[in-house]
């Protein structure tokens, strides 16, 4: 059963059971645009307990605010209930203050769609479908807003937006997303309260940037961002790109902030979120690192900034929470952005280390944006695309020679020698002085007798 096929089921139903029932919210708005909604929700007067029992098969996954989350009979019974169909069942509500501005501090029930509508956050999201019919319920004019292209706060946005501070952030991404306006009042609101979006987790705010990055809309994401004045209170770093100049014999486009917005405008659709925020952040180092061109015959330098740059981004991840793994690759990719300049000077061996960095591939795109975001030119991309192809995987990353039991066969003890003579014969293999065991063997006495 598909997840439209299960939300059908559950409004009819609850129909059957003599309770309203429809499809609400962003499945509705994605419907009527064309689109494939991503999920489905339900709205129904039918209270909590009772969605439970008319389907047993069914979890209370926001009880304190009336959701029930109905999973899909057969997948259920089969315990596989990970990869069932699932859709939320939320009872009809007004919601009652807001003290953490994120979530109501209590909810009343209610019997009407008008009420229920009247909570939700904009205008194209307050929408309803009878699944049977396939008729819209319009309380809010949001027909108009999608016909129209524009974000509207249902009611009040300053009241929209002090119940729910995340709601700022969902007005810019929804805005990128279908190339929508902001409306003006609700902007304006949004600009009024920027800096209110501290309140909500760091977690919240991490997911909904990386929505941003990687819905293939990013560029406008992030000059919406700016224009809401929510960049400079979640993202300074960023913000402090704009007026950066740059020298024009690398970067004809102009400063740092330019050069940056034209590489969020190309990234690929639904791409990797390491390589979305490792395109944002691979320059983050030149704000601080900046230095004036001091006379004729010099220019402006930004001497460490990739260094500089790792540090600060490896500093903004940990304060945004993202995993261990995800920190250590948008780390890399800041500090490793730079050395794509030297691919073509380099010794075998470096170069074959360079192209062994994890998701290594990540590096090669963000310099194919780096550099068509500013010179265009991609010599080094495409000779580090013609080693790769050129370069057997097991030259790369050949067999080990030499270990350990060997160099305490030799009389070598445990010990930081130890690391230094692997390395070195690690190195020679690589640069292809020698291919055999017994040469890498000879080669590791040389040293130790050295």
């Amino acid at each position: 059963m598909t997840p439209r096929e299960l939300a059908d089921h559950i409004c009819a139903t609850l129909r059957q059971n003599g309770h309203q029932a429809y499809l609400v919210g962003g499945c509705v708005r994605d419907l009527l645009l064309g689109r494939e909604p991503a999920d489905y929700d339900v709205s129904t007067d039918a209270r909590p307990e009772c969605v439970q029992q008319l389907f047993p098969h069914s979890l209370a996954v926001g009880a304190k605010f009336g959701v029930i989350l109905v999973l899909e009979d057969e997948a259920a019974d089969q315990g596989i209930a990970e990869h069932a169909s699932q859709v939320e069942v939320a009872t009809f509500r007004s919601d009652i203050g807001y003290s953490d501005g994120r979530h109501p501090d209590r909810v009343v029930y209610s019997n009407t769609p008008q009420e229920d509508v009247r909570r939700r956050d904009f205008t194209i999201n307050g929408l309803m479908m009878d699944p049977a019919t396939c008729e819209v319920l319009d309380l809010v004019d949001g027909r108009a807003d999608l016909h129209d292209g524009i974000i509207r706060a249902i009611g009040d946005p300053r009241l929209r937006f002090a119940e729910d501070k995340l709601r700022m952030l969902r007005a810019v991404r929804f805005a990128a997303r279908f190339n929508y306006q902001i409306e003006t009042q609700t902007l304006e609101a949004a600009q009024q309260a920027a800096k209110q979006i501290t309140q909500v987790s760091i977690e919240r705010i991490r997911e909904e940037l990386t929505k941003l990055l990687t819905e293939g809309a990013a560029r406008r994401g992030f000059e919406l961002l700016d224009e809401s004045g929510l960049l400079p209170v979640i993202l300074p770093d960023i913000a402090r790109m704009k007026g950066v100049e740059q020298p024009l014999e690398y970067h004809p486009e102009g400063d740092v902030w330019i050069h940056v917005r034209l590489m969020l405008e190309i990234l690929e659709p639904n791409c990797s979120p390491t390589l979305a925020w490792g395109v944002l952040l691979h320059d983050v180092g030149k704000p601080p690192t900046f230095s004036p061109a001091k006379g004729p015959g010099t220019r402006i330098r930004f001497d460490g900034h990739a260094e500089v740059g790792a540090r600060m981004a490896e500093s903004f991840c940990r304060a945004l929470r993202f995993s261990n793994e995800e920190t250590a690759q948008i780390e890399s990719l800041v500090a490793n952005h730079m050395r794509f300049k030297d691919v073509q000077q380099m010794r075998p061996a470096t170069l074959k280390r360079f192209v062994r960095l994890p998701k290594f591939e990540e590096h090669m795109e963000l310099h194919r944006l780096d550099c068509l975001s500013s010179h265009r030119k991609l010599d080094a991309y495409n000779f580090v695309q013609k080693f790769l192809a050129e370069t057997p995987p097991e030259q790369v990353r050949p067999p080990r020679l030499v270990t350990g039991d060997d160099l305490k066969g030799m009389g070598i003890r445990p010990g930081p020698r130890f690391k230094e003579i692997l390395l070195a014969v690690e190195e020679a293999q690589l640069d292809g002085r020698f291919t055999d065991r017994q040469s890498a063997l000879d080669f590791a006495r040389s040293i130790t007798q050295a």
